[in-house]
Parts: structure tokens; sequence; C-alpha cells
């Protein structure tokens, strides 16, 4: 456990060697996985006023969703529109490396403090994407920072397409039924 511990702040402190290293470590998506699930917790925790307990398990699924969803088009995008010219990387390696890339969301706790909410999530968000871009970078063996913003801003545009219509369809129609 206290591996484990050492990987959440390893990851949160934007170490590349961690990433390389949940990259490398086939045995790690478990953990990957908890880091993402924490972090949801977290999340649905800080902001247990607007949502309630339904709420954290409701926000928990979808960053889970959301995860396999995200690692899948940043695997795409990244080995298939993208690559550079040493990118050897699979689905499972990403999904290691971007599930420890939301470690700083689990100080989204810090959201339950009625006066910390908005700018502890605004953090939360920014050291995110920091560590995304980093696990992108490192698990698609990318000599550049660029390329790997690059596939995460095609990445969020096509998940926030594809996030709407699925929004447009289902709560959009809700009223017609």
């Amino acid at each position: 456990m206290a591996d484990f511990a050492n990987r959440i702040v390893r990851a949160a402190k934007l170490d590349v060697s961690l990433y390389e290293e949940v990259e490398a470590d086939q045995s790690a998506m478990g953990q990957a996985m908890l880091v993402v699930i924490l972090s949801g917790i977290a999340a649905g925790i800080g902001m247990i006023y607007q949502g309630g307990f339904v709420g954290i398990f409701v926000g928990t699924i979808f960053a889970l969703v959301g995860w396999y969803i995200w690692a899948f088009l940043t695997y795409f995008i990244g080995t298939k529109l993208l690559p550079g010219p040493q990118t050897r990387a699979s689905h499972q390696e990403l999904l290691r490396t971007i599930g420890f890339s939301s470690s700083p969301g689990i100080i989204r706790l810090l959201g339950v403090i009625p006066a910390l909410g908005q700018i502890v999530g605004f953090v939360a968000s920014v050291w995110m994407l920091m560590a995304m871009i980093l696990a992108v970078r490192q698990a698609l063996d990318y000599t550049s920072t660029w390329r790997a913003v690059a596939v995460c801003v095609i990445g969020w545009v096509i998940q926030m397409v594809l996030l709407t219509l699925l929004a447009a369809i289902f709560w959009g129609t809700a009223g017609q039924v």
C-alpha cells in the first residue's frame, strides 16, 4: 500500500519516471483504476452539497467511463494520426498512465469547504491537465510536449462533441417521450 501511495504522490508531483514506470508495469492497471475511482469519489465528496450521495456514485461511474474513452481516443489519435518517429504504445499503457494522471484530482475532496470549492476545482483541473499531457507524452514516447498537447486538445474536442451528441439524444428527446 505504501508503494501505491508513493505512486500517487509521484504522479501528482509530475514525476516523469513514475509515468514511465506505470507505462511498463502491466500489473499497475488495478492501481490506475483505483486512482480514477479515488479522484471521482473526491470530486463527488467535494461537491456533496450540489450532487448529494448519488452524485458521488454517478460521478465515479462517469470518471471510469471517461477514463476508458479518453485513453482510447488518445491511443488512436496519438498512434494513428499524430505518431512520433519512436511512438510505440498500447491502449493498456495509456490506461495506466492516464489513470495515474488523475492523482491531482484527489484534492477535489477539499471542495467540501464552501469557500474553497471553485478554487480547488479549478486548480485540480489545471493540475490534472498538466499530468495528462505528461502521461500522454511518456506513454506515446514523444520528444515534444507540444505533440502531446495537440493529442490532448484533439481528443478533448472529439470527446466534447460525442458527449454533446449523447446529451442531445438522451436529454433532448426526453421531453418528447
